[in-house]
């Protein structure tokens, strides 16, 4: 029954987009707490790349599942899920109520749509063949191998992303048949969340692609340069590699390319992940959207975010 499930308030969207802001604003408001849906900040010392909220961004609002991974520990999204449910059951059962607040889609969808993960199947041989291939070949080659077999899956990935770009692979190779077949079959038990969703967006793409500039460039001030380079000589770095605003910097550690071209690269791909996180939000008609460029202040942000939250309005687009 729908009044028997737990009230959860999300706040999702692209990189820069101020989804921190607006959530922690909204957790003081009604007294809430935050839970992160991010798939990098998961991870122990990945602070200023994952734009990590400091305890001054949290303001006292107590935020889970931030910082609490070593970079090199294996994990998914069915881990992922199965934490998130029990920090938003202990909030709830606390007498409050929890945000959860990124803009990691797969993750979101996951999690609120109550996807029951089927058992895996692996092969490592096939798996440590891929990743050979992707060092010598290339991981565009894989990507376009995936794209031929299974293009929605394909086209939700970056090619830097070679971990789920094999193992979407993999799938097909073990099971004959596509993630998207497979997620498609995944049992779907009711959601136990009745989830009010925002997703902040811009109506001029260039002022969000402004708001990722000026982004990269005060984490370059605030020490991007010297976290990734730590992470590039640690043995800790496999999972960092894969992050943008690290990954984007390891050839001017190479001497390969220039800071500058680095740091022109890295906006790019970040524009390009935020461009990506939308197409995802986008498809799921049960989101509100917000748009930020049509406020002129945080509190008139805040007061339309909070009227959909009363209204535990449904998006319609």
């Amino acid at each position: 029954m729908a009044e028997s499930k737990t009230p959860l308030i999300a706040v999702v969207g692209p990189t820069a987009s101020g989804k921190t802001s607006l959530a922690v604003e909204i957790c003081k408001r009604i007294g809430a707490e935050a839970v992160s849906c991010d798939s990098m900040q998961i991870y122990k010392g990945m602070d200023i790349a994952t734009a990590k909220p400091m305890p001054e961004e949290m303001q006292g609002v107590p935020h889970h599942l931030i910082g609490f991974l070593n970079p090199d520990e294996p994990f998914s999204v069915a881990k992922y899920c199965e934490l998130a449910r029990y920090a938003i059951a202990d909030i709830t059962v606390r007498g409050k109520k929890a945000v959860l607040v990124g803009g990691t889609g797969l993750y979101y969808s996951s999690l609120v749509d109550n996807i029951e993960f089927l058992p895996e199947e692996t092969d490592f041989e096939y798996r440590e063949m891929l990743k050979k291939r992707a060092e010598t070949e290339g991981a565009q080659v894989l990507l376009d191998e995936l794209a031929a077999v299974d293009p929605e899956a394909a086209s939700v990935l970056h090619v830097n992303n070679l971990g789920r770009i094999i193992r979407a692979l993999e799938i097909y190779h073990t099971t004959g048949k596509t993630k998207t077949m497979q997620n498609e079959q995944s049992v779907q038990n009711p959601t136990p969340f009745k989830t009010t969703a925002i997703c902040l967006d811009a109506r001029d793409r260039q002022f969000l692609y402004n708001r990722i500039n000026k982004r990269v460039d005060i984490m370059l001030e605030a020490g991007l340069l010297e976290e990734a380079k730590a992470f590039f000589e640690s043995p800790l770095g496999r999972t960092a590699r894969q992050a943008i605003g690290y990954k984007e910097l390891y050839p001017y550690f190479k001497n390969e390319r220039t800071l500058d071209e680095c740091i022109e690269n890295l906006k790019m791909q970040t524009r390009r992940y935020a461009k990506r996180q939308l197409t995802w939000f986008r498809r799921d008609e049960k989101i509100n959207f917000l748009y930020i460029d049509d406020y002129s202040s945080g509190e008139e942000l805040l007061n339309a975010a909070c009227e959909i939250i009363e209204r535990g309005a449904i998006g319609e687009r």
